[in-house]
């Protein structure tokens, strides 16, 4: 039964007073839950410091999704094991804390497992996930789950309404097939079309805002080349945030579909669409529901590899999940 953040805690509190606390805990569930809010106060319990930020504790270890994909690479995995062999900073315990474990890479989440096995002396781990199914199940084994209940609604944004809007027509009217993909894929396409424009309009009215104050205030020769270069960094970062959200939406909609199957309906990212989530739970299998949202987590790593097509990419994702 999923608890809120404070009735987990207090759980722990109890167990730590009676010495039963685990070595590694998996906090689960979906945005807004509280998973973050929960480590910080576990750190604080653990280290026995109640004031000032726990996430600045110098024993406080935190790895979390960096690269272009989204993804925590193997380097992460190895700093944070190379940390926590190290002797402690204050003579209390070390934690080591994984934020989105399931966007750990496959060798990273392997190489992870030793240290999960053996954890060092005077260790903990955290791992916090919101779709704890796409971790290995050797690392689930070795873990004991806090699963969390949402505490405050997710509120989309205006280009995840009208991605979302999309999933809940082609729900209703069960669509399936090559052309339910395709018509996905125009749609998605064009909302990430007219993420970059809006985006772009905007850096470049930033940048028109920068000139006409530059002119009246100095005449240094390379500044309109360097402003120029940090607008168009800016816009691609822009871009790709837009694109991460779009994308988690995909993957959030298959993995309320799956809590649907679970019945764990309280736990929804996107319970105004139940109704709809329920309909494609009923229609889906498990392994089809994991297949479609893995389809879009590989999509999110191999857009952030250079050299890929990004509208090739995301046909072939797309395909892989709709037309089969």
């Amino acid at each position: 039964m999923p608890f809120t953040s404070d009735e987990a805690y207090t759980h722990l509190e109890r167990a730590r007073a009676h010495d039963r606390l685990a070595h590694a805990y998996l906090l689960t569930g979906s945005v807004g839950s509280g998973k973050r809010e929960l480590a910080g106060r576990i750190c604080a319990l653990l280290l026995g410091e109640s004031a000032g930020d726990p996430w600045k504790h110098p024993d406080v270890h935190r790895i979390e999704p960096e690269s272009k994909s989204r993804r925590i690479l193997i380097d992460q995995v190895r700093e944070l094991e190379r940390s926590l062999q190290l002797s402690s900073m204050r003579g209390g315990p070390k934690i080591g804390v994984i934020v989105d474990a399931d966007r750990l890479r496959p060798e990273a989440a392997n190489a992870f497992l030793k240290t999960l096995e053996e954890p060092p002396a005077q260790s903990h781990l955290l791992l916090l996930s919101s779709l704890p199914d796409q971790l290995l199940e050797t690392i689930l084994s070795r873990c004991l789950e806090v699963p969390l209940r949402r505490l405050e609604a997710f509120e989309p944004d205006p280009i995840q309404r009208r991605l979302l809007a999309s999933l809940q027509a082609a729900t209703l009217r069960d669509a399936s097939g090559l052309v339910h993909a395709y018509t996905l894929v125009r749609e998605f396409q064009m909302l990430l079309a007219e993420a970059r424009e809006a985006i772009q309009g905007e850096a470049e009215a930033a940048l028109k805002e920068e000139e006409q104050h530059y002119k009246q205030t100095s005449d240094a020769g390379k500044w309109l080349e360097d402003r120029e270069d940090y607008y168009k960094a800016l816009i691609e970062s822009r871009y790709v945030a837009a694109r991460n959200s779009l994308l988690d939406v995909l993957e959030q909609w298959h993995a309320d579909a799956l809590r649907q199957q679970a019945g764990d309906s309280p736990a929804l990212d996107h319970p105004a669409c139940a109704a709809e989530t329920a309909r494609l739970a009923a229609r889906e299998s498990p392994p089809a529901l994991l297949r479609k949202a893995a389809a879009f987590g590989a999509l999110r790593e191999q857009l952030g590899n250079p050299g890929i097509q990004e509208q090739l990419a995301i046909e072939c994702a797309f395909l892989a999940a709709f037309a089969a």
